[in-house]
């Protein structure tokens, strides 16, 4: 094993791509194991150190450490959400409490923090350039946050909070991708999927047969509440059933997640006390460009009472047009669908043979990154993805010169679990030498044999909302790892990747990608200027299905140290009620119990990131609009400013950089018809 395993040397392959062809996963625990004593040996060496600290010996040091279990990381936990199974779920349960006794021992180690402090303390007088001098400040805040300051008997009752709080996060996710598995709908014939296009009941088809369901008829659930279907499902039985099993997730069962949510807030809440905070939201936002809780309350303030107005509104419309005293949850995006139509004379099924994945991604994606930045794609078939979905496409500058690995993993699987994403499996580095190497997770369904894979629209807006992480992976340009590419604050960290998706409706490159899978022929310039009029309809709905997750997550991570939120179901209801979101007919985005991005991901007390970062997304377009759009200068002036700072630089500091001036909010209530 020692011989062979892949991991225990750098990878030979371009960009240092991890060679995938060899990895086995009995490759990963041995490999973990090696790079955690490794790394340690390789601290304690320099908290050991009899020479005086200085920032070479002491911060760039630490710095270089741990490379081989940044190795088997970067590849395990892409795995372990794109392509796993039984075994990896098992190695991740063990590590996960592994690696954050591992991450206590760096932090916590008192000799290691005095070497870092000596040097904050005088960091002013060591003559550090500006990105040095910031990557010392970073690692003393990291530590300081991580509790280096308590004394041990408070160190030890941290470690063992973030043990417990490890293997629950574990726990929640590996429920929640059983549950969301075991949920699918099963259907018995194809009439049930009356209102379905004839390619999204071959795929369902295709998909039953794939999961044994031979002859049958399989909707796999996404992510959040709301599932796509029910927008086209003619049958209400139906559309009912979908609905029911989707908001019925970890309630119960072998799967359930009720007793994790409780277990995850509690801990957490004692966690931030132990730290000197009032609450986890408290200890989270002070790290991130928000600071206060007091700011991001009144922020998600601001927004309620207009957005649930909105929603109110195109609730009757909605109950009108189906002839009903008032919509029901289920039947919410059915009638919505049937009065886009009639208002804006716009099918979204009629949409879908202009949106197929390879057009889009080669004449829409890489096509707004050529016109914008520059660049240009070309893709390897000689280099191997770590499943056979994967593409990987090598990525240039306009002068011809390399930038580094784009890789798309675009089909939904049994394997995967739900939602997008963006992960590296390369870090850029000029410390370490190292270039860019990221991937894009996307869960569409595939098509049945022969068909084409085509996307709504609102997959289009996913593949260009990925690929704006992916720009900020590639593009980074930072001397140390720490900051690489989408190492910002989290409320700022969707900022590029929500910017990047105005680019999918820029007239100049969706009549590039928008054509008919058949034909050949552009989307009809009616159907684009109707596409244009009714991009804000719809808009109560989504905010506030957006809204109700996200004080769903601050309700949650607000409770102080020792309270009991009692039973799960009822706090969320409470939570709602007193948010003024509790809507009936929307259910919040994620209900508690499948809620992977604050109680599995890294997101508790941050799903609020997305709309503080598209205050600065929308002022960003705003921007882009008044200095004439897709222009090359414009790409390099972002490029410049934003995309290749990783976190090198305050965030906010970067934006007023871009923006020459503090972000407003005014584009983004404008944007969300809030203004009224």
């Amino acid at each position: 094993m020692t011989a062979t395993n892949p991991f225990f040397s750098p990878s030979t392959l371009p960009y240092g791509l991890p060679p995938f062809a060899e990895i086995r996963e009995e490759h990963y625990l041995p490999a973990f194991r090696r790079g955690m004593t490794e790394q340690l040996a390789e601290v304690a060496a320099v908290a050991a150190s009899e020479d005086p600290p200085t920032y070479e010996n002491t911060i760039v040091a630490l710095e270089r450490t741990g490379a081989l279990l940044r190795r088997v990381s970067h590849v395990f936990f892409n795995q372990a959400s794109s392509d796993t199974n039984a075994t990896v779920q098992e190695i991740e349960a063990e590590v996960s409490t592994e690696l954050a006794a591992h991450d206590d021992a760096i932090h916590l180690d008192p000799g290691l923090y005095a070497r870092v402090e000596a040097l904050y303390d005088t960091r002013h007088e060591l003559g550090l350039d500006a990105e040095s001098l910031r990557l010392l400040e970073r690692y003393h805040t990291r530590f300081e946050r991580a509790g280096a300051r308590l004394p041990e008997a408070g160190r030890q009752r941290l470690r063992e909070l973030n043990t417990r709080i490890a293997a629950a996060c574990t726990a929640f996710e590996q429920n929640l991708f059983a549950g969301t598995k075991a949920a699918a709908l099963v259907l018995d014939s194809a009439d049930e999927l009356a209102g379905l296009s004839p390619g999204a009941v071959a795929a369902a088809a295709e998909n039953g047969r794939s999961l044994g369901h031979d002859g049958k008829y399989v909707l796999n659930l996404k992510n959040f509440s709301n599932q796509q279907e029910l927008a086209s499902l003619e049958r209400r039985e139906v559309r009912e059933r979908l609905l029911a099993a989707s908001l019925g997730r970890g309630l119960g069962g072998a799967n359930d997640n009720r007793g994790l949510v409780v277990e995850l807030a509690r801990l957490r809440a004692e966690r931030a006390a132990l730290l000197g905070h009032d609450s986890h939201a408290a200890y989270a936002v002070a790290d991130q460009t928000a600071v206060t809780t007091q700011a991001v309350t009144e922020m998600l303030a601001r927004l309620v009472p207009p957005a649930v107005a909105n929603a109110e509104r195109e609730a009757a419309a909605l109950a009108a047009a189906s002839g009903q005293d008032e919509i029901a949850a289920w039947d919410w995006a059915y009638w919505s669908e049937k009065v886009r139509k009639a208002e804006y004379d716009i099918d979204s099924a009629a949409m879908r043979p202009y949106f197929e994945l390879d057009r889009v991604l080669t004449d829409g994606v890489f096509h707004a990154a050529g016109l914008l930045y520059g660049l240009s794609f070309t893709e390897r078939t000689d280099l191997t993805g770590y499943h056979p979905d994967v593409r990987v496409f090598e990525v240039f500058e306009e002068d011809g010169s390399p930038i580094g690995l784009y890789l798309g993993d675009f089909h939904a699987r049994a394997s995967k679990r739900g939602g997008a994403w963006m992960n590296n499996l390369v870090d850029q580095s000029a410390l370490l030498g190292e270039r860019p190497v990221v991937v894009n997770n996307l869960n569409i369904a595939r098509p049945g044999p022969g068909e084409p894979t085509l996307l709504t629209f609102d997959e289009v807006n996913t593949l260009f909302h990925e690929f704006g992480h992916a720009l900020h992976g590639l593009f980074s340009d930072v001397h140390y790892p720490f900051f690489s590419g989408t190492a910002v604050p989290r409320d700022f960290v969707e900022y590029p990747s929500q910017v990047n998706e105005m680019w999918a409706l820029w007239p100049e490159i969706l009549a590039n990608y928008a054509r008919h899978h058949e034909t050949g022929e552009p989307m009809p310039q009616e159907l684009v200027a109707k596409m244009e009029a009714a991009e804000r309809f719809g808009q109560g709905f989504r905010t506030v299905e957006y809204l109700a997750a996200t004080l769903l997550d601050w309700a949650w991570h607000t409770i102080p140290a020792g309270a009991d939120p009692g039973d799960a179901e009822a706090f969320e209801a409470a939570a709602l009620k007193d948010a003024g979101v509790a809507l009936p007919a929307i259910p919040p985005r994620y209900r508690s119990t499948y809620f992977a991005h604050i109680f599995a991901g890294g997101y508790s007390a941050g799903y609020y990131s997305y709309v503080w970062s598209e205050v600065l997304d929308a002022d960003t377009v705003e921007w882009f609009k008044e200095n004439g759009g897709l222009r090359r200068d414009n790409g390099d002036t972002f490029r410049r400013e934003l995309l290749s700072k990783g976190g090198s630089v305050d965030s906010l500091t970067a934006f007023a950089a871009f923006r020459g001036r503090a972000p407003r909010i005014e584009p983004l209530l404008e944007r969300r018809g809030l203004t009224g």
